[in-house]
């Protein structure tokens, strides 16, 4: 049986049609003092599933508590494996303590969540390393090579550029997909305490369609400064491709208007830029 939390019921139905088990019905309500209250009504009707899969994208601080909510919901009705997938986990980039007496919040979700789950999935967490925080075994999924798939057909000699050298993985899983195309990254140059140069590090953009890939945009910020220098220098068309396509505050205007031509990301994060579905890497993870 597949569990949805609120923030990823559209992932959590394809993640059913995939795996052919039932999408389980699940109640949201919230009590007058604001208090939540998630529950899988389906629970108490008939036989108990042996495994439920709870799919739950922790992008606030509701829904890290209401997918705590729907794994013991699942424990209480007596299922006997809870496999908890949480395909944006928020927090993960707060992976070490930044100052004296700050937390470590990823490790801190992570034991939270440990205590419902008999497995955990997770996708292309910001540093796979977060996986260790988890008690029982926790996989991160690949999903960027699927962002490959919804790129336009007749890319001119295209260029795959990371944010920075540490990214460079997925844009190298994007391009290893698309099966044509260079790979660069951007380096920044210090030239003062406030200006700061960013360029690709090697590759000739002129005249070539750019696609800059990273795991995650939140503001736009760096993306929108990458595309601007792509734009300079003279490149075709620019494109963004990501995993956790969470785009706060004013970020998808931020990257039209500095030339971006599209956005694509995955359904980790359900939105208007959720061209395609990591359902299917999912379901591999979990068969």
């Amino acid at each position: 049986m597949i569990v949805s939390g609120s923030a990823s019921q559209s992932l959590a139905a394809s993640l059913a049609a995939e795996l052919g088990e039932p999408l389980a019905d699940v109640s949201f309500d919230r009590f007058p003092d604001g208090e939540l209250l998630a529950s899988v009504p389906s629970l108490a009707e008939g036989a108990r599933p042996d495994r439920a899969v709870v799919v739950a994208s922790t992008v606030s601080s509701d829904a890290h508590v209401e997918l705590l909510q729907l794994q013991d919901a699942a424990r209480e009705a007596g299922v006997e494996e809870v496999v908890t997938v949480v395909p944006y986990m928020g927090y993960a980039r707060q992976d070490e303590a930044f100052a004296a007496g700050h937390p470590v919040s990823a490790r801190a979700v992570a034991r939270a969540i440990s205590t419902g789950a008999d497995r955990v999935l997770t996708v292309n967490p910001h540093e796979r390393a977060v996986c260790d925080f988890f008690d029982p075994p926790a996989t991160a999924v690949d999903a960027a090579p699927a962002l490959a798939d919804p790129l336009p057909g007749d890319l001119a000699d295209p260029v795959f550029l990371s944010p920075d050298a540490g990214a460079v993985g997925i844009a190298e899983s994007v391009r290893d997909a698309r099966g044509e195309g260079e790979v660069d990254y951007f380096e920044k140059t210090r030239h003062s305490g406030t200006e700061v140069e960013i360029a690709p590090s090697d590759v000739d953009v002129t005249d070539r369609d750019v696609v800059i890939v990273d795991d995650i945009i939140a503001t736009g910020g760096t993306m929108s400064e990458a595309v601007g220098v792509c734009c300079d220098r003279g490149a075709g068309r620019a494109f963004v491709a990501c995993v956790h396509p969470l785009l706060a505050r004013n970020a998808y205007a931020r990257l039209s208007r500095a030339g971006v031509e599209k956005i694509y990301g995955t359904d980790t994060i359900e939105g208007s830029a959720s061209a395609v579905s990591v359902a299917s890497v999912l379901a591999e993870a979990l068969s």
